[in-house]
């Protein structure tokens, strides 16, 4: 099973450089409508409206990266956007926050009057500045909820429901802009280019993230034909539906899953497929790790579902080489099982687990490697004697010429840290390590 490499992926390079391209340009706003600037108050100002113009672009482009538009879910990659996104909203926050804190000293500063008084002027007697403080504490308190140390204390389902702050924040901090910002107020090119912005973005949004899914649940009809169980805590679930080959799903890619039934029809969550798309039936494979997953084992034949997708570039696009390792752990194994199945080249599956009924899908991986040829290599960590260290050493060991190879990863996070660690030790180019995450 030979085939030519595949060319080099070019989206994520020029979404970067399409989104530095946007902010030259909102500086540039900044530089034709400012002839001089002298004083203290006058840079100080001046600063606090740059940074006012990069975080008012920086919204719209963290929207713009989270509409899930299929050209940037499958060229960039979901894991890619999702990392993207929170350094973008990192920067978002700290560039409101410095406009905020700049604007008020600098007026102070024009106006002989301390902060405080200074403040409660622009809040109060500027148009709209008042919804903009309210957009902005909004954007803050998203900021701090999606920091590591809080995200890590919240459900996904209620970390996902409370980002939707962002878009009120946005939408009160927008007619802000252009009632107060002096960039705009008088500059009708300035105005129309920056509505341009955000209604495209809002177009964008609606489209792909609610009228795309609405049209889709419509003509696939998807429902619940079985729930299997796999394993300890795992089970598979099939869903049938109609004219399912139009989906377009490919090895690797996932869906975001919202099962119509009572504790589940209001979140949506992203599971892989588990099997390569089928023209009846999908397949995702789902280990009980919270709420959510643990409730699909309950789920009745019949049951209504919506899924929007196919999703990720966690695909045989990404493979650049005709040797191929496939290196899973735990429930991680589902898109590397499709993958398994449908990869051509040389295959090498690598599947880590912590006890051997913890292994699932193992008849299946069996069967597929003996079809094509390929090997297994199982490694757990109990009982002791069958464990290996995820090091470069022991990966050099199962895989001779793995420098020579790409390498497909999908895990638990701490898993994959370590693999990634070994992987570059052991020689492969971190640009032929294709890893998809989501752990958003």
């Amino acid at each position: 099973m030979r085939s030519a490499p595949r060319p080099r992926n070019v989206v994520p390079a020029l979404a970067q450089l399409l989104i530095y391209a946007g902010a030259a340009g909102v500086l540039g706003l900044w530089w034709m409508d400012t002839t001089s600037v002298t004083g203290t108050a006058d840079w100080i100002t001046g600063a606090g409206r740059i940074t006012g113009l990069l975080a008012g672009y920086a919204c719209a482009v963290l929207l713009a990266l989270m509409s899930r538009f299929p050209l940037l879910e499958r060229g960039v990659g979901s894991d890619r956007l999702a990392r993207w996104h929170a350094m973008g909203g990192r920067y978002t926050v700290s560039l409101a926050l410095a406009h905020t804190l700049l604007i008020i000293w600098g007026y102070s500063i024009s106006a002989h009057t301390d902060v405080v008084s200074q403040t409660t002027t622009l809040v109060f007697h500027y148009p709209d500045l008042l919804k903009g403080t309210i957009g902005f504490l909004l954007l803050l308190a998203t900021g701090v909820i999606s920091a590591r140390a809080a995200r890590g204390r919240l459900r996904y389902e209620t970390w996902h429901y409370l980002h939707f702050a962002t878009y009120l924040a946005v939408f009160l901090a927008f007619f802000h802009q252009l009632s107060n910002g002096a960039d705009f107020v008088g500059h009708r090119p300035a105005q129309l280019a920056w509505y341009a912005l955000y209604i495209g973005v809002g177009a964008l949004l609606v489209w792909c993230r609610f009228l795309t899914p609405l049209r889709r649940g419509l003509r696939h009809r998807l429902a619940v034909a079985e729930v299997r169980p796999e394993s300890p805590g795992v089970v598979s679930v099939y869903v049938t539906g109609r004219h399912l080959d139009e989906l377009g799903a490919e090895a690797g890619q996932f869906f975001r899953w919202r099962f119509l039934t009572r504790g589940l029809w209001w979140t949506a969550n992203p599971y892989s497929l588990s099997a390569p798309a089928h023209p009846q039936y999908l397949r995702i494979t789902v280990k009980a790790v919270g709420g959510h997953s643990a409730a699909l084992a309950g789920l009745r034949p019949g049951t209504r579902v919506w899924a929007e997708g196919p999703y990720g570039a966690f695909t045989a696009a990404r493979r650049s080489r005709r040797k191929v390792l496939l290196l899973g752990g735990g429930v991680g194994i589902t898109p590397l099982r499709t993958l398994f199945e449908t990869l051509p080249g040389d295959v090498t599956l690598i599947y880590r687990a912590r006890r051997p009924e913890d292994l699932v899908l193992r008849g299946e991986l069996d069967a597929i490697a003996h079809d094509r040829g390929a090997v297994v290599h199982y490694v757990v960590d109990e009982p002791a004697e069958y464990s290996s260290p995820l090091t470069a050493r022991a990966l050099r060991g199962l895989v001779p010429d793995l420098a020579g190879h790409d390498v497909y990863l999908c895990g638990p996070p701490g898993m994959t840290d370590a693999a990634i660690h070994a992987l570059r030790r052991a020689g492969v180019p971190r640009r032929r390590i294709h890893h998809e995450s989501f752990a958003f």
